[in-house]
């Protein structure tokens, strides 16, 4: 087993052998004959990590033990600057790390279920240098961290997600169907189609099929780690081309020419979905699987809630494709209408017409007041050329839709 001791000058590691172990000289010979070891799957320790048999005070007032055949103590982290700093090869980051010396440290501060390292984990989705807590304006926050550490999935939920997952790419090749397509289906069979149908039959149809995508997009929202970007993404265009009925075409991964990033040269861009309406109007399109936590800071500034890097950057990321597709212009136009001609409806040429934007990402069901407020202010701020919603409003949408349709039957 390992625990962490604090001191007056580190965070100390320590190794303590059991009876399903055995003895803790294989940590010595492992440092022997390959230079490192590795515990937990998490920590890699080398020769000048190990400490001496030399006592070291402790916060905890715990002494450390001299070297004997069950413990082995490690130098984690020294302290710096109100941080406890901890080197990048030792948990395998792209930079050290940093950690708040007053937070709480236990195992679960970096290891999670199946012996998943925490910070390897965020090291592979983040660009700068992980910073715990304290002061530092690039820091995360420490409720923030605590509540990351929430969301690593326990082994009874791996288990579920990758049933979900199977169950999921099974679908498409052994005919499942969803308790929503049952219901759908249910109701079909029971119908007689009549040859002319009345405007409240035509009626009654809608409801069903918005009723369907409802109860879909809620068991979808229920498990969306079942699910790969990209089928996400697939599933979620096919709801927004009935809710949005004006667009009839999706064009997926378009080439577009961007003349300002270099220079001296044009570059490739590549918008991973984008909508042509029933005129040939072009607009762009970003889909996010529903993360927690991705819209707003939970730490105010100046006493306002600001975007989260998912949420700005999604909006810098369309803004600029708007950017090149408008300085494309009526050359684009001709190349997007020439490349994609049979993905188009027929004689349908494609316009870049003040293309607007889309972005669905996230949740608000857990927002409180002020958060809604601020986030309000956010969407309506980029309103002029794209749509911002989260899940929870395209929920919302239909909810609305169904209701409308149930007053006039």
């Amino acid at each position: 087993m390992i625990e962490f001791i604090k001191n007056d000058r580190a965070l100390i590691l320590r190794y303590k052998a059991n009876r399903f172990t055995g003895d803790a000289h294989w940590i010595d010979n492992k440092i022997k004959n390959e230079g490192s070891v590795t515990l937990r799957k998490t920590f890699t320790f080398r020769k000048e990590d190990t400490l001496d048999t030399q006592p070291i005070n402790s916060d905890q007032n715990i002494e450390l033990e001299a070297e004997d055949d069950d413990t082995r103590d490690f130098t984690l982290g020294t302290k710096h600057k109100g941080y406890y700093k901890i080197k990048k090869e030792i948990l395998d980051l792209k930079y050290d790390l940093l950690i708040d010396t007053n937070l709480p440290i236990d195992q679960g501060f970096f290891i999670a279920n199946r012996d998943i390292s925490i910070f390897r984990k965020i090291d592979e989705q983040a660009k700068d240098q992980i910073i715990i807590g304290n002061e530092n304006e690039n820091a995360i926050p420490t409720a923030d961290f605590f509540q990351l550490i929430k969301t690593f999935p326990t082994t009874t939920e791996l288990n579920h997600y990758a049933n979900s997952r199977i169950q999921r790419v099974l679908k498409d090749y052994l005919g499942t169907i969803s308790d929503a397509q049952k219901k759908l289906e249910s109701y079909l069979s029971k119908k007689k189609i009549t040859p002319r149908p009345k405007t409240n039959q035509l009626r009654e149809y809608e409801l069903k099929k918005f009723e369907f995508i409802r109860d879909e997009l809620k068991s979808m929202l229920s498990e969306p780690d079942s699910y790969s970007e990209r089928n996400w993404q697939d599933a979620i265009v096919e709801f927004l081309l009935i809710i949005f009925p004006k667009y009839v075409s999706v064009l997926n991964n378009l080439k577009i020419s961007d003349y300002y990033s270099s220079p001296n040269r044009t570059t490739n861009r590549y918008i991973d979905i984008t909508l042509v309406d029933c005129n040939g109007n072009i607009d762009i399109i970003e889909i996010k699987k529903p993360f927690s936590n991705c819209l707003l800071s939970t730490r105010k500034y100046r006493d306002n809630y600001t975007p989260k890097s998912e949420l700005s950057g999604s909006v810098m990321q369309t803004e600029k494709y708007i950017f090149h597709l408008n300085k494309w212009g009526r050359a684009g136009e001709l190349e997007i209408t020439k490349s994609r001609k049979s993905e188009l409806p027929k004689d349908l040429e494609v316009r870049i017409t003040n293309p607007k934007g889309i972005i669905i990402l996230g949740r608000d069901n857990e927002f409180t007041h002020e958060q809604k407020f601020d986030f309000e202010i956010i969407r309506r701020k980029y309103g002029n050329i794209m749509d911002i919603m989260t899940y929870d409003d395209l929920l919302r949408r239909l909810e609305n839709i169904i209701s409308m349709i149930l007053q006039k039957s």
